[in-house]
């Protein structure tokens, strides 16, 4: 399946629509009087996000693509091309999105590259741009790997996963409030919200690319009720691009070294093999 344009480069197209809308939110909230927005924490969104898109293509065309490739040629090819079947990839990656976001929460190795996207204290369209450089690492192209086998083309899932993402910069906002029924099948600007949040009710919830249905299928949703504190709970200070990227990456691996366990490379952030040897000697 020929696509006509290189399907890795559809979030870098759209660029100038993701800017125009940070420009408009910021205005809609300057003219408002509230401080949605600073400078240097805009300025290290932007420079995660060219860090993020340059190591995307890099390893995209270093093995990504490749991978997907030979997937797709020892696959089932249950897909047919045809308009209803680009609908069902995009269904499909939907729910595997669902997985590869828990996952990302709830093992230390995954979490260490996405903790960089929550490690902002605000919210707003900029936030989507903080992404980290090291997601070919931790494996999020992984998560895709079962479209390639079920017959949908490499371009294709590159197309599909893009768009998806591409969806999700619209939901990291502020200024938009609960939008009635698409609340029940959609994310939405609340249902982020929620997810963005480090308050003990909405931590790790919320976890939907495009539906929010997966959600409350597997037990993770929660409605917004209370305005959300958001950064991670362990708060990194400061805007260093390459600090924000790589803390977490740093506390994994002195864990290890220091404590000569390497559970903590998949065990949840929040495992410490000291509390988990308290619990058991105190049952």
């Amino acid at each position: 399946m020929e696509l006509g344009f290189d399907p890795g480069l559809i979030l870098l197209a759209m660029a100038p629509v993701f800017i125009g809308c940070i420009l408009w939110e910021a205005w809609y909230w300057h003219k408002r009087g509230v401080a949605k927005y600073s400078l240097i924490d805009t300025l290290s969104n932007t420079g995660l996000a060219a860090l993020h898109q340059g190591a995307d293509i890099v390893a995209t065309l270093l093995f990504i693509k490749t991978a997907y490739a030979w997937v797709y040629q020892h696959g089932i090819h249950v897909f047919v091309m045809n308009a209803w079947n680009v609908a069902l990839a995009f269904l499909v990656q939907d729910f595997l999105y669902y997985w590869f976001h828990r996952a990302h929460h709830r093992i230390r190795w995954m979490w260490s590259s996405h903790v960089v996207h929550h490690s902002s204290e605000r919210l707003n369209l900029s936030t989507a741009f903080r992404q980290s450089l090291t997601y070919p690492i931790s494996g999020m192209w992984l998560f895709w790997l079962p479209l390639a086998w079920l017959g949908c083309p490499p371009d294709l899932v590159i197309l599909v996963v893009g768009l998806n993402l591409a969806y999700q910069f619209f939901v990291h906002t502020e200024a938009v409030g609960k939008l009635g029924w698409l609340e029940t099948v959609f994310n939405t600007p609340s249902h982020h919200r929620v997810h963005h949040g480090r308050d003990v009710q909405y931590i790790d919830r919320n976890y939907a690319g495009i539906l929010i249905v997966w959600d409350k299928l597997f037990g993770t949703f929660v409605a917004e009720t209370t305005q959300p504190n958001y950064g991670i709970v362990r708060q990194v200070q400061g805007h260093n691009p390459l600090k924000l990227t790589f803390h977490e990456w740093g506390e994994m691996f002195g864990q290890v070294w220091r404590e000569r366990e390497l559970r903590y490379l998949w065990k949840p952030p929040e495992w410490t093999a000291g509390s988990t040897e308290l619990r058991k000697a105190e049952s």
